[in-house]
């Protein structure tokens, strides 16, 4: 369902707020490795999610990657999505017409209305705390284990 991009970006930030949760700044090459992505990709990532201000970067030889205090709690996959793959996936017709409606509906419309709207929510109200929170629980995992 998503690109490449987002898909590591969602795992970046769970690794980087369960990192913030455990008080530490992680680095580019630790969170390559703890999500299974290259380096290269990953640093173009958290400059997209740096820009949209969701995560933090912090330089020198104490810096890495964080997620402030006030972002903490509210940050959610809506955010990541929105920055990589931007709002079009979220509200814009599954076929990518650009004049699709109710009045002018495409072959999917109606179907995907009922999966998009759902979809939508579950990315609103699922917050990156409560998922790093399962990770650092290990009640989930970032890498495949094949």
């Amino acid at each position: 369902m998503f690109s490449k991009a987002c898909e590591y970006g969602i795992r970046a930030t769970i690794y980087i707020m369960q990192q913030t949760l455990n008080e530490k700044r992680i680095g580019l090459k630790d969170i390559a490795r703890e999500i299974d992505s290259p380096m290269a990709f990953t640093a173009k990532i958290l400059q997209q999610l740096v820009k949209h201000q969701l995560i933090d970067s912090v330089k020198g030889p104490t810096g890495g990657f964080e997620i402030n205090h006030q972002k903490k709690m509210d940050l959610n996959l809506r955010d990541i999505i929105g920055a990589i793959e931007g709002e079009q996936l979220l509200f814009n017709c599954v076929l990518g017409l650009k004049q699709c409606n109710p009045d002018h509906p495409c072959p999917l419309h109606d179907q995907y209305i009922k999966v998009r709207n759902p979809l939508n929510k579950l990315f609103e109200t699922t917050t990156i705390i409560n998922l790093a929170t399962e990770l650092n629980t290990g009640q989930s995992h970032l890498k495949s284990n094949v």
